[in-house]
């Protein structure tokens, strides 16, 4: 996890260079319009020239990364920065300036929209909203020094806008050295083309161990995009050879076998019916589609319903007691010969000639040494659950995140010759109830009322529910070919084997794209950024120089000074979200701190329309924009862009991600352009009575349509909005 802390942290220099960017243009926007002689329309071009830019790259940049990789685009970005900051600090007229800042919205286009989505695909489950709030605090830091910088310009006679913009190349070969010499490629762009290799070792470095089999088997899994999930239900027990007496289920017929990334684990299974349970993940797909609150998407019902079921000690236990340690998911393996050599499935090495392969009775078997003849994953049978134990150096390989667990089960059929043919299906289980002793009964399971960990037969059961979908690696394909046995493909072939447009028309896909794009609308047209850009003509405009009158400066510089103290008072802010962003979640931030805008908005609305003198005007505006910036930052600032970066499938990530960004940058630029329109037409009132009124469906369209992510795999929520995408037309083809 600090290899992966250390790489978003310089991953988000980018975030930190365009916070820098914001408030120098912010200041120097004061000169440049006075030496200059600029009217509003082009004042706002120069400040809207960025974000016109940053659209113009945004519109391919999703669509690049996907082909190319992640990081060749962050080396752009940090090259276009450099370059507009040197023509900055040169620019002879307003053509040459404009120029410059349209170069400057490249670098922040590829920053802004490609830092959440790397951090994403790099970053552990359980502190991936952690980390990916640290482009808010680095923007804000970023404007914190550049103002700092800008106050002590605007105390000389004659401050140079020209070099307050320059100095950005400065830190920008900072971040062009960082994106250069260490950042890896994300992993799972290099598993979706196919380098195993390479993606193994850049994980290795991110988790800071060796065992990485099971993340990169979750990597490959997450490369399919749309197909048929379910939710199902099992009460999962250790596979030892148990006598009809020790059947935890009494009906030994029933069932199922699970195998695990590791080679020597398996497990048995049994469908528990939903009357039997509680507290199931599949029991509550009646109330996702029939809920009492009307037009709520029953997707945020069906997230909802692993967050709030969720045990307390679910990661834990089930981290310590399930799939213990991970070792080799992938063989390359000739039938019958078992081989653990990523090597093999390198792109640069030869395919296997013919992807199936077979074993004698057409399912798989057991060597005498109980190996797996199957091609698909090296694993030995009558495995213990709890092997390895808790706390162990292993630990660290479990799991795939927030107490998820990937696995596999078998089921065959009877072909047409008679012959049994079969075929792997991918589970993702969440442990939904508490232990029970192996002897314990179905019913006290189910129920929680079953023995404590550690029962008399030395094993343990726990119920699970699982999201059970056709595996990429055991492709549809193969398996209308009625292959004789297990046979996998090629992650490259796998990855390569949907087009990206058919893949955005999957109702999951369309789903997540209606949530990223909407919530990308109603931030920026909550105003946020059009009050960076112009927060000191706004703060000039309530009055602020009379709060500092006292102290010798004049309106420039206490604007500049206030706008500094602002960002600074941010900081803690951010830091209090990235606290809570994976245990509170997203949702409930957004939820808890959108009232406070709304609140903080109406109260300057009112200090505006009214008149309580002018000392009391200047106190009225100055803490209300305070209290919009810091609550801001703490919920509606950096969650749309982690919510992007987490509900789009691997295959088809960069371009939704690009779609969002685009709506992002062109709702950005509106806001920015018309905001001095506004200020001269309709004042600060009618401006932030606008916002407020956003602000208030902002909050309706997320309780309504935006569901919980905290702490799952990408891969699992992804899955989640292809079931609830399905429920949905389920519900209302009924």
């Amino acid at each position: 996890m600090n290899g992966a802390a250390l790489i978003a942290i310089a991953a988000t220099i980018g975030n930190f260079l365009q916070g820098w960017d914001n408030a120098t243009i912010a200041g120097a926007v004061v000169y440049i319009k006075k030496e200059l002689e600029l009217g509003a329309a082009i004042e706002g071009l120069i400040v809207a020239m960025s974000l016109i830019g940053a659209t113009l790259i945004t519109t391919c940049s999703g669509t690049i990364s996907d082909s190319i990789g992640r990081r060749p685009m962050l080396i752009a970005s940090s090259m276009f920065y450099f370059l507009s900051g040197l023509i900055m600090l040169w620019s002879p007229n307003v053509y040459v300036l404009l120029l410059a800042r349209l170069l400057d919205g490249f670098g922040i286009g590829l920053a802004v929209t490609l830092v959440p989505l790397y951090i994403s695909e790099t970053a552990p489950s359980e502190i991936r909203g952690l980390l990916n709030t640290l482009p808010q605090f680095t923007g804000s830091g970023g404007m914190f020094l550049a103002y700092c910088m800008v106050f002590s310009m605007s105390l000389a006679a004659s401050p140079s806008w020209r070099l307050m913009l320059g100095v950005l190349s400065i830190p920008s070969l900072l971040y062009f050295a960082l994106t250069v010499f260490y950042l890896p490629e994300s992993p799972r762009w290099l598993v979706s083309k196919g380098k195993m290799l390479e993606a193994k070792r850049v994980l290795q470095k991110l988790r800071g161990r060796e065992d990485v089999s099971g993340e990169m088997a979750l990597l490959v899994e997450g490369l399919a995009v749309g197909g048929e999930t379910s939710l199902e239900e099992y009460i999962i027990g250790p596979s030892d050879e148990l006598g009809d007496d020790q059947d935890p289920t009494g009906h030994e017929d029933d069932q199922i076998k699970l195998y695990g990334p590791e080679a020597g684990l398996s497990w048995v299974a049994k469908p528990a019916s939903t009357g039997q349970s509680r507290v199931s993940l599949v029991s509550r797909q009646g109330s996702m589609v029939n809920q009492s609150i009307p037009l709520m998407d029953p997707l945020v019902a069906l997230f909802g319903s692993v967050h709030e079921k969720m045990l307390p000690e679910a990661s834990g236990s089930m981290r310590s007691m399930l799939f213990p340690n991970f070792g080799s998911m992938f063989s390359t393996a000739e039938p019958n010969v078992v081989k653990n050599d990523e090597e093999e499935w390198d792109e640069e090495s030869l395919h296997r000639e013919g992807e199936g392969s077979a074993s004698d009775d057409g399912g798989p078997t057991d060597e005498e040494d109980g190996d797996l003849r199957a091609p698909l994953m090296n694993m030995r049978r009558n495995s213990s659950l709890v092997q390895g134990g808790g706390g162990g150096g292993g630990g660290d390989a479990m799991g795939i995140g927030g107490g998820w667990q990937l696995a596999w089960k078998w089921s065959e059929r009877d072909g047409e010759d008679g012959k049994k043919e079969g075929g792997f299906k991918r589970i993702y289980l969440h442990q939904e109830g508490p232990a029970a002793s192996r002897r314990g009964s179905l019913v006290s399971i189910a129920g929680g009322d079953g023995g404590g960990a550690g029962g008399e037969g030395g094993g343990e059961y726990f119920q699970a529910a699982a999201l059970v979908s056709q595996p990429a690696l055991y492709s549809k394909d193969i398996l209308d070919r009625r292959p004789v046995g297990p046979a996998m493909v090629h992650p490259l072939e796998t990855s390569g084997n949907v087009s990206v447009w058919d893949a955005l028309l999957e109702p999951g896909v369309k789903r997540a794209l209606i949530v990223g794009i909407g919530i990308q609308i109603l931030q920026q047209f909550s105003g946020i950024n059009g009050v960076l850009y112009y927060t000191p003509q706004i703060l000039q405009q309530a009055g602020v120089g009379v709060l500092l009158a006292n102290l010798g400066m004049g309106a420039d510089s206490s604007s500049f000074l206030i706008s500094g103290l602002t960002n600074f008072l941010m900081l803690p802010c951010i830091a209090v979200a990235m606290r809570f962003m994976d245990i509170a979640g997203r949702r409930s931030l957004l939820l808890t701190t959108l009232p406070v805008l709304i609140i903080s908005l109406i109260a300057l609305v009112i200090g505006n329309v009214f008149d309580f003198g002018t000392l009391a005007h200047a106190i009225i505006s100055t803490t209300c924009v305070v209290i919009y910036f810091c609550t801001f930052v703490m919920g509606y600032g950096p969650i749309p862009n982690i919510l992007c970066s987490e509900i789009f499938p691997t295959r088809v990530r960069g371009i939704c991600i690009a779609i969002c960004a685009l709506v992002f940058w062109i709702c950005d630029v509106i806001v920015t352009y018309s905001l001095p329109v506004m200020l001269s037409s309709i004042g600060l009132a009618g401006v932030f009575g606008i916002y407020a009124v956003v602000c208030v469906i902002s909050w309706v369209f997320i309780f309504l349509r935006v569901p919980e992510t905290k702490g799952m795999p990408l891969e699992v929520i992804t899955e989640f909005f292809a079931v609830g995408a399905k429920q949905s037309a389920a519900a209302k083809g009924e």
